[in-house]
């Protein structure tokens, strides 16, 4: 008996799929949507923008975009937040923000949700280190920690009142539990 194997789906095949809701990641070959966010993922990576941009964007020092895909390394990604350099951001000759971002981000971000499996998003944050990627988290609600991804695959475990690692250049101080306090509404 013959069993005919399925053609591995390509980048360029992906790309051409209609976008889903919520979005698909493609990497390693593999299609795999995200999860519908919630409330905690949803408040966290609302509130990181914010700040990320309040202290970065009118300084022209880096911009914060949520839900932004990247393709790049063989992959196309959407991270929860995406955070790039000023001087990286791809503009259009007139000087606007191009819709297409075929470059990594500086700083990747992502928000594990319920549903979501540990592995697949570390996954997807050390092929954002592989390619370029100087910083990367791996937020943790359910167990209030932060990974953070650093160039080599250097992964380190951030909790309670440790200073977060920030993308060099952007003036900001968080900590492990600043984070966390957004969550309460009292």
């Amino acid at each position: 008996m013959t069993i005919a194997s399925q053609p591995q789906l390509t980048l360029d095949d992906f790309l051409k799929l209609p976008e889903t809701e919520p979005e698909s990641d493609f990497i390693n070959g593999e299609i795999i949507q995200k999860p519908m966010p919630q409330g905690e993922h949803g408040l966290i990576q609302s509130i990181l923008c914010e700040v990320i941009n309040g202290v970065a964007r009118n300084k022209k020092i880096a911009v914060a975009i949520s839900e932004l895909r990247c393709t790049f390394g063989g992959a196309s990604i959407v991270p929860d937040v995406s955070v790039f350099r000023w001087d990286t951001i791809p503009k259009t000759p007139s000087g606007r923000i191009v819709n297409r971002f075929e470059i990594h981000p500086d700083w990747a971000i992502e928000i594990l949700s319920p549903d979501q499996r540990l592995k697949k998003v570390l996954s997807k944050l050390l092929h954002c280190s592989r390619n370029g990627t100087e910083l990367g988290w791996l937020i943790n609600p359910e167990d209030e920690s932060v990974l953070g991804i650093f160039p080599g695959q250097r992964v380190e475990l951030y909790e309670g009142a440790d200073k977060l690692p920030i993308l060099e250049g952007i003036e900001l101080e968080l900590t492990v539990e600043q984070v966390f306090g957004w969550l309460s509404l009292t």
